[in-house]
């Protein structure tokens, strides 16, 4: 089973990438916020503790999030494997990720960072924004802030990865196609469970 986590600031071109790794390697696509949404949707008592707690302005704890990871797991054994989206965000969420995996003797394949520099971040987020809708891509000092959130307290999470020897850099920048082959290059060269 290959399970990956596509990471990267905002604006590296994850959402992009993650549509063609989903359909090349047949991947289920792990979302937390799809997957709070449709818990939400769907009633369970997860997604109604979730709801409560977001309805407060309030962050959803990790083992909620982690819980709705697990539901998803049970529901596709049977998958060639999975892509990580917006999760785990922390050191603490990639050591309750990986703990999970281990109760179903599967882990994290490999972590596949995109590296785009601050000032491109800053131009595409600002571009995105005027077909987006999102206010969040429009106030150049919130992007900064998402930027410095994401630099400060996301990244450590690399090195997790990078000392369990899982962790690849692909370059962010330049034809969507040629990162998308980095990002296979990077991909074949892993050893699924």
């Amino acid at each position: 089973m290959l399970n990956l986590i596509l990471f990267g600031p905002p604006g590296a071109g994850k959402g992009t990438q993650s549509e063609k790794i989903i359909a090349k390697y047949n991947l289920i696509h792990l979302s937390t916020g799809d997957l709070l949404r449709s818990e939400i949707q769907a009633g369970t008592e997860l997604g109604l503790r979730a709801k409560t707690l977001m309805d407060q302005g309030l962050l959803v704890p990790d083992e909620v999030v982690i819980g709705m990871i697990d539901h998803k797991l049970k529901d596709h054994r049977d998958a060639a494997g999975f892509i990580f989206d917006g999760f785990p965000r922390t050191v603490k969420q990639s050591e309750a990720l990986d703990e999970l995996l281990a109760s179903y003797d599967e882990s994290i394949s490999v972590m596949v960072a995109l590296v785009v520099d601050d000032n491109e971040l800053l131009a595409r987020l600002l571009n995105r924004g005027k077909t987006s809708g999102r206010p969040d891509d429009q106030n150049e000092e919130l992007i900064s802030k998402r930027i410095h959130e994401y630099n400060s307290k996301t990244k450590p999470v690399a090195d997790y990865y990078k000392a369990q020897g899982k962790f690849t850099a692909i370059d962010g920048i330049g034809e969507i196609e040629s990162i998308f082959a980095g990002i296979s290059k990077a991909i074949s060269a892993v050893k699924v469970n």
